[in-house]
């Protein structure tokens, strides 16, 4: 790694392999020693009006910039280029549904942070590890769209082409063959964005953000769930898996 700094090295090289490793080890840890704390905590019986409002903009805000990180981190450039998407068209659509998103998660975030900060039994429900989870969260959701005001939109044209710096240092990371010199020149608030993010990944496993891995995602693919009479007068029968229909009562005696 000639040219580079040991500070560069540290954060672009050291820091992301030890969040990696702390956010699996954890995630197991917890799993095996704490399974009962490895829930939500969820305040609905609390206060339902705000969380109804906030909850589904946070989370579906936040499921579309995560979207949308995985496609500009994973998908190299080259391959939107060969099946036809100019780099212009992608950095209006990236910037554009990016923006909309983040807006979307933010919003979403600010109810829930008031709604705890407001509810008399939520506030008092909400732990320190909770308000310091929320500090971390909302670093690196602001950070990030700091960065997109301020080098995407502020800067106008295409503004800061990430897939050629902080994308491929991503990729470099998986392949085990990392490329610190490419985060040299990119811009501080892509920076700053990137350590809290790595920062709010290392303190996953230790806060309620850990049901993100048990998303019941199985329930919209399942079958529907199958209710047979008790009526004695209905014959039974082999059960057949997934979509049987259900019994049809007897008829009624006159």
């Amino acid at each position: 790694m000639t040219g580079v700094s040991a500070g560069e090295v540290l954060l672009w090289v050291v820091l992301p392999y030890v969040t990696f490793a702390i956010l699996v080890v954890g995630s197991v840890w917890r799993y095996r020693y704490d399974k009962f704390g490895w829930t939500t905590r969820s305040s609905e019986l609390y206060e339902n009006r705000l969380l109804r409002l906030g909850s589904p903009l946070f989370h579906f805000g936040l499921l579309f910039v995560v979207l949308g990180h995985l496609l500009g981190l994973l998908v190299p450039r080259t391959w939107t280029e060969a099946v036809g998407i100019s780099e212009g068209f992608y950095h209006f659509i990236a910037t554009s549904m990016g923006t909309v998103a983040a807006v979307v998660a933010v919003v979403g975030l600010l109810i829930l942070v008031y709604r705890r900060r407001s509810t008399g039994p939520v506030f008092l429900a909400t732990t320190r590890v909770d308000k310091a989870m929320y500090v971390f969260l909302a670093a690196s959701i602001l950070s990030g769209a700091w960065a997109t005001v301020q080098t995407q939109i502020l800067a106008g044209g295409h503004g800061y082409d990430y897939r050629q710096t902080i994308s491929p240092w991503y990729r470099s990371l998986w392949y085990l063959q990392p490329q610190p010199e490419l985060m040299a020149g990119v811009p501080a608030a892509f920076q700053v964005h990137v350590v809290a993010a790595m920062v709010l990944f290392a303190v996953w496993p230790f806060t309620r953000l850990v049901h993100a891995f048990s998303a019941p995602v199985p329930y919209l693919f399942r079958p529907y769930v199958v209710y047979r009479s008790r009526d004695a007068s209905v014959p039974s029968r082999a059960p057949r898996p997934g979509w049987d229909p259900t019994a049809q009562p007897p008829a009624r005696r006159r």
